[in-house]
């Protein structure tokens, strides 16, 4: 099975109120999307933390190849190696994706922009509002 995955990872304050965004598609159809809210984090947090919960959700759908996309650079950069991973805040959730990401055939990675990820990025607005209500 082939699987692109939009992720999308926002903190409202950085830190502050954080949630993360995940769409799976597959043959271009959504078979899977939702959203959560994590707690406190930053921005760089909520993204790694919505990449890894796609990842183990692509996982557990027997997933043998993805292909993300997500609209942090910074984060792209890094799992390319471009980028070193400098905040220590970073290393853990890092190296737990490193993980995970080795149990895949196949893996890609690629940066688009934000109007392009606009689906994912609805649930992180989703998830953190419903929880600031309660």
């Amino acid at each position: 099975m082939k699987l692109t995955i939009f992720t999308d990872g926002g903190a409202r304050g950085n830190p502050g109120p954080a949630g993360t965004g995940i769409v799976i598609k597959e043959n271009g159809k959504i078979v899977k999307e939702y959203g959560e809210y994590i707690g406190v984090a930053t921005n760089n947090q909520a993204e790694y933390r919505a990449l890894i919960s796609a990842l183990e959700t692509a996982r557990d759908m027997k997933a043998e190849e993805v292909s993300i996309f997500m609209d942090s650079e910074l984060i792209v950069k890094q799992i390319k190696g471009e980028y070193k991973v400098k905040h220590p805040g970073l290393a853990p959730l890092f190296l737990k994706l490193h993980n995970l990401r080795s149990g895949f055939k196949k893996f890609s990675i690629a940066h688009i922009r934000r109007e392009k990820n606009t689906e994912a990025d609805a649930l992180v607005n989703k998830a953190i509002d419903e929880a600031l209500k309660n």
